[in-house]
């Protein structure tokens, strides 16, 4: 069983309090007034850029040298990040991985760059909990394009890759209780999510493409979100190949168990995140799990607009990322072979 002596402890009450405020009393209305001046397209370009600026003089990772027991799970962020985590955390564990929560389990260093998440994952350099595991691996969370995520020949990365318009979605209901959110329209969030500006993670197509771009690596693995869904038990064997381990037929039975989503949405509140402003509940971060249910929030022109556009980001890009591989192409949209999908 896992264990670890790491306990991840929030912000004190106070300090949350004051982000609340923050958010609630500034951060929101200024989101409202900008939305309705049209003008936080222009905002979220200079803090975006900023933040880029930031990340790369203070990567998370720059003195960070990755190991045989690093396992990089690499996501655009509502890419199924859990479910990769999960698989891997319980391939390392023959299936017998418990916690209080995954993050004491798995390190996740770009949280240490948002002041009030920090402690909220074990840091990277404690090695207690995977030299205890029955694999010596662990997973290390990044939402990080690649050209921030430090590579060794010694470690595994794993990136998945999910559909946009679902990304999209899910992020839409999961963000929209952060920071600007509330004060912002659909309509804004899906203009800041088709262009190169959305503030939580930038470009969809550029982080696809720079993970799609190192997939010849041997010791890379580029997943699609569509054919995990596909064939759970497929997947998990085809990561424990890639891993190099080699489980019995219950401990793999066990590992596809916990790695179902029933499971883990009955286990939510162990992936959770914390509840930054005390008067606020957090949102979902195991929703549904869904692979093409778009339609809950954009209608059939406006999926048609983002197939189209994030094809057209893909190629400006030169990236020959197969979009239909992991996306369902709306129908009445041309697929990048150039042949309607109908």
């Amino acid at each position: 069983m896992a264990t670890s002596i790491y306990r991840r402890q929030p912000p004190p009450f106070v300090v949350r309090c004051l982000l609340g405020v923050v958010m609630d009393g500034i951060m929101t209305p200024l989101g409202w007034i900008f939305d309705k001046l049209g003008r936080a397209d222009r905002i979220f370009k200079g803090f975006h850029q900023q933040n880029l600026r930031r990340l790369k003089k203070t990567n998370p990772f720059k003195n960070y040298t990755p190991g045989p027991h690093d396992v990089f799970v690499a996501t655009y962020a509502k890419s199924g990040t859990n479910w990769i985590m999960q698989i891997v955390t319980q391939l390392a564990w023959h299936g017998k991985a418990e916690f209080e929560h995954i993050h004491e389990l798995v390190p996740w260093p770009d949280s240490e760059a948002f002041g009030p998440m920090k402690g909220f994952a074990i840091p990277i350099g404690i090695d207690s909990v995977w030299k205890a595991s029955l694999e010596h691996k662990r997973a290390v969370k990044t939402h990080l394009n690649w050209d921030l995520i430090p590579f060794s020949e010694q470690a595994r990365y794993i990136m998945v890759i999910r559909d946009p318009k679902d990304v999209f979605v899910s992020g839409y209901h999961f963000f929209k209780e952060s920071m600007l959110g509330r004060g912002l329209s659909a309509e804004t969030w899906l203009r800041l999510f088709q262009s190169e500006n959305f503030p939580v993670g930038g470009s969809w197509a550029v982080n696809a493409a720079s993970y799609w771009a190192e997939r010849r690596h041997p010791n890379v693995m580029v997943l699609s979100f569509k054919s995990m869904k596909r064939d759970l038990d497929g997947t998990v064997r085809k990561v424990a190949e890639f891993l190099d381990l080699h489980l019995s037929d219950e401990a793999m039975g066990e590992v596809c168990s916990k790695s179902s989503f029933p499971y883990m949405k009955r286990m939510e509140s162990k992936f959770e995140m914390w509840d930054l402003v005390p008067w606020r509940k957090h949102t979902s971060m195991i929703r549904k799990g869904a692979q093409g249910g778009s339609s809950e929030l954009l209608s059939v022109q406006q999926q048609r607009e983002m197939d189209a556009y994030f094809m057209a980001e893909l190629k400006r890009l030169g990236s020959d990322l197969p979009y239909e591989e992991f996306a369902d192409i709306t129908p009445g949209v041309e697929s990048a072979e150039g042949v309607s999908a109908r």
